[in-house]
């Protein structure tokens, strides 16, 4: 059961954020942000539960009980258009974009009842098909340690609470309520200066705030907090900002697979947390914060070399992948404003 329970929802999440962003325009595509908002939300909630029902099992049910409330509406949920295209539905996809622009009082422009994509179809993906291609393939490595690095950072801060003394429950909650702040930052910034420079400075951004915490001395615990504060925000954004950019950078034939596939990394970084955070705190209570920080500027360096998605269209093929710009501050000019869901 409690292998279920974990399964589960990270299976809900991944194809939940998917199919959100792949049913909105390239300029709302932020909209993924506001749906971690409610995660944020959650992780707030939590502590008051646990500090209410005492036993874990009572625990699991609060926790479990609500996501029967989700078959009650999702029917009403529709398909994504653009998977419905490349599975060659294009009546279904065609209603379905029909009801969109009817409920957002726009009309469907004709020329959307010739929509094509290309013969291009994964009916089985595999990992093969997320590095048959150069950058494919440096993609996927990147977007793979981001999402090991992100877990393993975010989840070792959260269980170090634990371990550095303090009101367990105040400290949980203050530590959730940091990633509303985190998520506001994402929303007043991704959309102005795109994706990869606020991935990369968050990341850094923890790392360095881990370091410095590292080395505090124990006379200033508020500014130890404050300072650990400011990491956790940092690897907070760096967490949401890689499910928009994963999402960004594989091609509709291949999202669902490839966001799943990557964010695999994310359950092994949570699996690892646990052993390297207790392992190496038992030599020095401050190692992994060491550890968090080099880890975490690493990843800051590295998507660097992702491309940038701000104000691009989806990638409906692996040919578009490969098409996405590569250096920085330059886009593709005939595919920024290709976008089949301009209808929203």
């Amino acid at each position: 059961f409690s292998f279920q329970l974990g399964l589960f929802p990270r299976c809900l999440f991944c194809l939940s954020f998917s199919s959100v962003t792949e049913i909105v325009g390239s300029d709302q595509r932020i909209i993924g942000i506001v749906i971690q908002i409610f995660f944020t939300l959650g992780i707030m909630i939590l502590p008051g539960i646990a500090y209410l029902v005492p036993t874990w099992q009572g625990i699991q049910l609060a926790i479990s009980l609500p996501n029967f409330l989700f078959l009650l509406y999702y029917w009403v949920v529709p398909e994504s258009p653009r998977w419905l295209l490349t599975r060659k539905k294009g009546e279904k996809a065609l209603k379905i974009m029909h009801n969109i622009a009817k409920h957002n009082g726009k009309y469907l422009s004709p020329h959307y009842s010739e929509i094509t994509v290309s013969n291009e179809e994964v009916s089985n993906p595999s990992f093969l098909d997320l590095v048959r291609t150069p950058r494919m393939r440096r993609n996927t490595l990147i977007l793979m340690y981001a999402w090991f690095t992100s877990a393993l950072i975010y989840q070792g801060l959260v269980m170090r609470l634990g371990i550095v003394g303090g009101n367990l429950y105040l400290d949980f909650f203050i530590s959730g309520a940091v990633e509303l702040p985190a998520a506001l930052l994402i929303l007043v910034t991704i959309d102005r200066i795109g994706r990869r420079l606020p991935f990369a400075i968050s990341n850094i951004v923890a790392g360095i705030a881990c370091l410095i915490t590292a080395f505090l001395p124990e006379d200033i615990p508020w500014l130890k907090t404050m300072v650990a504060t400011l990491g956790r925000l940092g690897i907070t954004m760096a967490f949401e900002i890689v499910y928009l950019v994963n999402t960004e950078l594989y091609p509709t034939t291949l999202r669902n697979f490839g966001v799943s596939l990557c964010s695999s990394l994310c359950d092994l970084g949570g699996i690892i947390a646990p052993f390297l955070l207790f392992r190496l705190a038992a030599v020095w209570l401050e190692l992994p914060l060491i550890i968090f920080s080099i880890l975490a500027a690493v990843c800051g360096l590295l998507v660097l070399l992702l491309p940038e998605t701000k104000g691009i269209s989806l990638p409906e093929t692996v040919d578009d992948v490969e098409q996405l710009p590569s250096h920085f501050g330059k886009c593709d000019k005939k595919r920024k404003h290709r976008d089949t869901n301009s209808y929203i």
